[in-house]
Parts: C-alpha cells; sequence; structure tokens
C-alpha cells in the first residue's frame, strides 16, 4: 500500500518549496493569493490529507460571495459537464470565497421556472440560468432586480432587455455556421431542414434564422423545409428523423439547434442508407463524438464551457460589487466545430 503524500510531496506537485507550504497549512506568514491557491489545487489532485485545512487559510478572511445556477437536463451529459465548470470557475475565481449553488429545473414549464428561480434568488447574491423565454419568467426577473439580485440568461436568451447579462454564442452564427457547413459538404443541392427544442427557445430561433438566411443569401440551390419542433427530446427526433427521411427521400443535410441529437443519431443508424444527409448537431459528447467518428454527424457545433463558466462569474461577481449595468449586454464566446477528423 502507497503511503499518504508528504508535505514533500505536495511541494513538488505545486511548484513551490517546503517551506511555502508549510507558511501555507500554519498561516505564519502571508502568502501570495496565486500561490496559496496553486498549493491548494495540487492538494486536490495529490490527495493530500489536510486539504481541509488548506481550504481554509487559503479563503479565509476573502469576501463571500453567494451564486446560484439553474440548469436543465441534470441526467444529460452536456449539463453535467456545465455543472462540473460552474463549480470550478467559482471555486477559482481570484479574490472571492465562492459558494456555488447549482440546481437543475427538471420541468421547465413557466410556473416551474419561475418558482426555481425566485426559490434561488432568495439564497444567493446573483442568479444565472438556461431558459426558454416566456412573460411570467420576465416579470419574476423584474422583481429579482428591483430586490437588487442581478440575472443572467445562458445559452439562450430571455428577458431581454431586463435581464443583468446573455453569455453563450451567437446563436444566429451558429445557424450560418450550420447552414455553410451543409451547402458545402452536400454532395448536390436538395432539401434540408432544422429542428428546434421550442419556438420559446430565442437562441433555437436565432439559429433558425441564421440556418435560414444563410441558404437564402449564399445557398438559394438548396431547399429548406418547414421547421421541425422536438421538444429537445429523444424520442420525438428520432421518430421526425425516420419520417423526414422517408417522405424526403432528397433530403441531403439537416441541423439539430437544440437537444434531441441523440434520437437523430441513432434514426441515421437504424436506417443504415448509403450517403447519409450532412448531419450538425450541438455539443461534443459521447453520442456525438461517436457519431462523428463513424461519419454519421459532420459537424458538432460546441459552448467552450470553461471559458463561458470565468466569463460568467466574472460578471456575476461585478453586477454584486458594482450593482445594474446602465445597458444590460451581451458576452459571445467564440464557438468551437468539431469534425470527423479533429476529435
Amino acid at each position: 500500500m502507497s503511503s499518504r503524500p508528504t508535505i514533500a510531496d505536495l511541494a513538488k506537485a505545486a511548484g513551490v518549496s517546503v517551506a511555502t507550504v508549510d507558511r501555507v497549512l500554519n498561516g505564519r506568514h502571508k502568502v501570495r493569493e496565486d500561490t496559496a491557491r496553486r498549493v491548494y489545487d495540487a492538494a486536490n489532485v495529490i490527495g493530500f490529507h489536510a486539504v481541509g485545512l488548506l481550504r481554509q487559510r487559503v479563503f479565509e478572511g476573502l469576501p463571500s460571495y453567494r451564486l446560484g445556477f439553474i440548469l436543465q437536463k441534470p441526467n444529460h451529459h452536456f449539463y453535467q459537464a456545465f455543472k462540473r465548470e460552474i463549480e470550478l470557475a467559482v471555486q477559482n475565481h481570484p479574490g472571492i470565497r465562492g459558494i456555488a449553488q447549482v440546481e437543475f429545473c427538471t420541468h421547465p414549464t413557466p410556473t416551474e421556472l419561475v418558482e426555481k428561480l425566485k426559490e434561488v434568488g432568495a439564497r444567493n447574491q446573483a442568479v444565472a440560468m438556461t431558459s426558454p423565454d416566456y412573460p411570467a419568467l420576465t416579470v419574476a426577473v423584474e422583481e429579482m432586480k428591483a430586490n437588487n439580485i442581478p440575472v443572467f440568461s445562458l445559452l439562450s436568451d430571455f428577458a431581454s432587455g431586463v435581464r443583468e447579462g446573455y453569455v453563450g454564442l451567437n446563436n444566429r452564427k451558429a445557424g450560418r455556421t450550420a447552414a455553410w457547413m451543409i451547402s458545402k459538404a452536400a454532395k448536390k443541392p436538395g432539401k434540408v431542414a432544422v429542428f428546434v427544442g421550442s419556438h420559446r427557445f430565442h437562441g433555437h430561433e436565432l439559429r433558425e434564422i441564421g440556418f435560414r438566411s444563410y441558404f437564402r443569401e449564399h445557398a438559394p440551390q438548396f431547399e429548406v423545409l418547414d421547421t421541425l419542433v422536438n421538444l429537445e427530446t429523444v424520442e420525438i427526433t428520432h421518430e421526425a428523423t425516420l419520417d423526414l427521411l422517408h417522405r424526403h427521400p432528397d433530403l441531403v443535410g439537416f441541423y439539430v439547434a437544440g437537444g434531441g441529437m441523440e434520437g437523430a443519431i441513432s434514426a441515421i443508424r437504424e436506417e443504415k442508407r448509403d450517403g447519409n444527409p450532412v448531419i450538425v448537431v450541438n455539443e461534443l459528447t459521447p453520442i456525438s463524438r461517436a457519431a462523428l467518428a463513424d461519419d454519421i454527424v459532420t459537424l458538432a457545433i460546441a459552448t467552450p464551457l470553461a471559458n463561458l463558466c470565468r466569463e460568467l462569474v466574472q460578471l456575476m461577481v461585478s453586477a454584486i460589487n458594482e450593482g445594474p449595468a446602465t445597458a444590460p449586454g451581451q458576452t459571445f464566446l467564440p464557438l468551437e466545430m468539431h469534425v470527423p477528423e479533429n476529435i
């Protein structure tokens, strides 16, 4: 059995001297915050026995910030990865002792979303949320703003003009990128389609607009079919994809602009056709990665979650410290493009 890590092991892992580790552990002399955090991070990595004490030493004296986050689909790989990146960003944000409260809204009806927002807002100084855009939610965000609790929209915007800020991709550009890929990768012009989760997702609406506008401007030889609503469910997307393939044998590509891509991928696997349509999906997950490797999916447009979460935490802390912005803004992160040759 291997012995537990020593102070010397911790010093080596953190790239500092044993004396520095001793100062952090015992608090005898002031150590720079970034150095102390490096020791703490290394202690977590190697399983140092006094990691709890190190955390206390590193964060004592720093101002405390309670930040709330509301996500969807608790069992989905993407949202679990999102949760982990949020917790890391809050933990590692310099100059604060951050407490991240990440919760999930499993049934995103207007009533439940409003209730969840108020519940999380009552326990935190700022809230960030993924949600469709409902009038009832806008009213709730206005109430939060009146109580000095800034609310940020994530991935898909809502309560525009009322919420503190939006953080995510430029969704119109994401839609245009999907259309560009299909127009370039399709062997010949034909019919193309786009799936959205619902017409209440502002981000999906913008992706659809971008998708259609690209074909209208640059590839009018393609026919864009009526938009399909899949409610971001695997089952509906699977059946809708099979129906799409059977009704339109000249279909050359489609874009799943929101969730439910797993259903489209399973439908294509089930059909086992020669010459599959060009498929563009969102986010790199184990399922979309496998589909890229099997040449079922041509492009996965992904959100840079680590960068998004770091930017989001900075904006939330600034909003708490400085008050609401004079003009609610948008923070766009550069999208990531994954194709079979770069996964």
